[in-house]
Order: C-alpha cells, then structure tokens, then sequence
C-alpha cells in the first residue's frame, strides 16, 4: 500500500468558530506528546498551518482560513481519520467550507523541522498532467526585513499566472516559517513559472545570494482525488 498525503483548506466564520481554531494552533505544532492528534494511527506527519491576509501571504492573519498537512500510512488511515477521529469531527462542524486534496509525492528535496516527511512514489511524473506543491522555508530572523521586502511582489505575479490553478499562503507561526500549496495546470507550467517569470526567478536567485532560509524543502505531488468546495466552487473544478 502507498503513502498518501492530504492537504485540508478550511474556511471559518463567526467569531466563535475562529477563536476555537486559533486556540488549537497552540496545541498541535510537531503534534507533541499531549496533541489531540498524537499517536493518531498511520499519521506519519501532520502540522496545522494558519494563514495570512489577502491570498495568504501578508504579514496580517487571517483568522477565517487554516490548513491541515498530512502524510499517511496508507488510504485507508486517513479515511478512517477523517470519518472517526473525535478532533476532526469536531473541528469540521465548526467549519464554514472546507476542501481536502489527496496527493502522492513525485520529487522532494529539503527538510521540514528537521524530517523528511513526504516519500516520493515510483510513478513516473508526466509533465503535462497538473501537479501540486508544497514549499515550507524557516526564514533566518536577521533575514526577515529583506525577505519580506519581495513576498507581495511575488505572491501577487503567482495569483495572476493564468497557470496557476490555486494558491494559499500558510505557516505553522507567523513571519518566520512560511509554506505554501499551490495547484497547477502542468508540471511544466509550474517550472515555467519558476525559472522563467521575472519576479519568481528573482527571489530564486535572491534566495542564494542572501541566505534567507535556514531550512527549506520543496515537494511535487500528483494529484490523486479532491473533496469538497472552495471559495464556492467544487475542489474538482481546479484540475480543468
């Protein structure tokens, strides 16, 4: 059986719905011994990730929108998670939206506090099928002020890629561990955009120059299956 991987959006409203879930933010970071999650079965990784103003990468939170990253055992773990587990079934009648991608890791490269969390498949990657990707990068605090000098320039020529299909901005704290999941139409577009857009490729370069991270890790992944709707539109609609 293979490893799976699931990224979950939620959209919260109400301000009790978004004071609950701002309060489990401090409970679950590396999901430590007393984590609700903690020794949940075939749960390999899992953080749960806030998110930033407008489409994720401002320095202002966004307290209606979290995301949930984990890394499974197999199928079969993560729908009996999703249909049994007391903490997802309590957090889910809180949520106002919600959607759920099921994923298999094709290429990674780099760590995430300190592991290696995503195992890559067999599978040969098809370049022209749409892909998504997981970046994650602990900024260096003397770093801080250069690096977030360049992030609404970049964010903002991402959301306007016609290649791009979705796009969020996430981190396990503010300002200094930032990741992002994206959704593409091709793998190839998605490198295409890398390399070759002129603010992308900056900061590419930029990253090596200045030494920004002290961590970082980069992950493609086919996309297996997506649940549920976002932003009102069905989690299916961006594969198309």
């Amino acid at each position: 059986m293979s490893e799976i991987t699931t990224v979950t959006i939620f959209r919260y409203r109400g301000l009790r719905a978004k004071a609950w879930i701002f309060t489990q933010m401090g409970l679950m970071p590396g999901f430590p011994f007393s984590s609700p999650l903690a020794r949940t079965d075939g749960l390999r990784f899992g953080r749960l990730l806030g998110s930033g103003a407008g489409n994720g990468f401002g320095l202002q939170p966004n307290l209606g929108v979290y995301a949930f990253v984990g890394h499974w055992r197999d199928r079969a773990a993560v729908d009996t998670f999703f249909a049994s587990h007391p903490w997802w079934l309590a957090n889910a009648r809180r949520t106002a939206e919600q959607a759920t991608f099921y994923l298999a890791a094709t290429m990674t490269h780099g760590e995430w506090g300190g592991q290696q969390p995503f195992l890559p498949q067999p599978e040969k990657h098809d370049p022209s099928a749409p892909v998504a990707v997981i970046t994650r990068a602990t900024i260096r605090p003397r770093k801080l002020v250069d690096f977030w000098r360049y992030v609404p320039r970049t964010s903002a020529s991402v959301y306007e890629h016609p290649a791009r299909k979705l796009s969020i901005g996430v981190g396990e704290y503010p300002v200094f561990m930032q990741a992002t999941f994206s959704i593409w139409t091709s793998g190839k577009a998605m490198r295409d955009f890398a390399y070759k857009s002129e603010h992308h490729a900056e900061v590419v370069r930029l990253t090596r120059v200045r030494n920004w991270y002290r961590e970082e890790m980069f992950t493609r992944f086919r996309i297996l299956e997506c649940t549920g709707s976002w932003g009102g539109a069905a989690a299916g609609a961006f594969l198309s």
